[in-house]
């Protein structure tokens, strides 16, 4: 909660729930890891937060960025953003939206299997592209699946294929999964990256470029390390894989840039017990749920910190946390063991922190007829 949100909230009392983002903490997230990773090229990953006034303010700073759509290609190139810094990093396209974005001049694509390379050859000639490869994610809050990535294998058969089917085969990414607080896993996945480099070189081709992906953090219940630990990870295992033939490096931020830049305000509708049981959890009801933004606090694996008005004045008891729509899964947190103070009411107001990155773009348009999430960017 950065004084200028407190002061919005206070002089502005918005209806809630609203999503409020202090801007200046999205630039300073963005000159730290400049400042602790000099070498990498920071493409914003556009999807956690494609706000134009967020994406306005990072290409005035000079970011990249890292789009998963052909809207969110427009959305940067509205904004001011050089073609030439956008990567259609999505490996699922319509051969008609990289067609496009290859129209408007971008020139770097994703991809990670047969399919998609063919429709970069016939959509995005002598365009550079990299192929994503499966990696680990023990250690994410938040982990990817095998939708995205293939084996190392496949990714030497397939950057092969680019080169010799036109396309300039430019390097190779991965993700460790969103919001890791294993440092060691860059390690792992650098590894298995150097080995496909050795690969490609032994075909003839010198890769250029290493895509790290995500997984940088946002603040949330639990304590992570500083940027500058992660800075010092990424670089440890690449000098250790690498040596001192250091490929070009990109990483793609996005919950850590946005974040901690966030806050939801929403109201208390209703706290009730479900029986006389003594010591049973309340059930709090917020105006805000998994439908209008908290998509996150699916299997309770984002637990974001919450401020009410009563905190550190009283006795806190169990709560289960739930939204306010006539779904059963509208339920935030039941078992991480959230405690909210006794003196917690109806109509009071609750905070939830952090809530910048995967909350506005997850609200839905009018579930149960509620309005989608409101943002304010200040």
């Amino acid at each position: 909660m950065t004084a200028k949100i407190r002061r919005f909230l206070d002089e502005q009392k918005p209806e809630t729930p609203c999503l409020i983002v202090d801007l200046d903490v999205v630039a300073e997230n963005y000159r730290a890891l400049r400042r602790y990773l000099p070498l990498a090229e920071v493409f914003y990953a556009v999807k956690a937060n494609p706000a134009p006034e967020i994406v306005a303010m990072l290409v005035g700073l000079g970011s990249s960025f890292d789009a998963a759509s052909l809207n969110e290609i427009d959305l940067c190139l509205d904004a001011g953003a050089d073609p030439l810094r956008l990567s259609f990093g999505s490996t699922i396209k319509k051969q008609k939206d990289i067609e496009a974005a290859f129209a408007k001049g971008v020139r770097l694509f994703a991809f990670d299997s047969q399919a998609e390379l063919d429709k970069l050859v016939a959509a995005a000639p002598g365009s550079r592209v990299f192929c994503r490869i499966l990696v680990d994610n023990a250690g994410a809050d938040w982990p990817l699946s095998r939708k995205f990535g293939c084996e190392l294998e496949m990714a030497r058969d397939l950057l092969v294929q680019a080169r010799d089917r036109g396309l300039d085969p430019y390097g190779v990414s991965f993700h460790v999964g969103s919001q890791q607080t294993d440092l060691s896993q860059w390690d792992v996945a650098v590894g298995r990256t150097a080995m496909l480099f050795t690969a490609l070189s032994e075909a003839g081709i010198e890769l250029k470029m290493v895509n790290l992906g995500g997984g940088f953090p946002a603040r949330y219940k639990a304590e992570v390390a500083e940027i500058d630990a992660y800075a010092d990870a990424i670089m440890r295992a690449m000098t250790h894989h690498f040596g001192n033939r250091l490929p070009a490096m990109v990483v793609e931020p996005g919950r850590s840039l946005v974040g901690d830049a966030g806050i939801i305000q929403t109201e208390v509708v209703l706290i009730a017990k479900k029986s006389y049981r003594e010591g049973e959890a309340r059930w709090v009801y917020l105006d805000v749920g998994k439908f209008s933004g908290l998509a996150e606090t699916t299997d309770e694996l984002i637990k974001y910190r919450l401020r009410t008005p009563h905190d550190h004045k009283g006795a806190v008891g169990p709560v289960v946390l739930a939204g306010p729509t006539c779904d059963s899964i509208d339920i935030l947190y039941e078992k991480a063991g959230y405690e909210l103070p006794l003196d917690l009411k109806v109509g009071d107001k609750i905070e939830i922190l952090a809530t910048g990155a995967y909350t506005l773009t997850y609200s839905s348009v009018g579930f149960n007829g509620f309005p989608p999430l409101r943002a304010v960017y200040i």
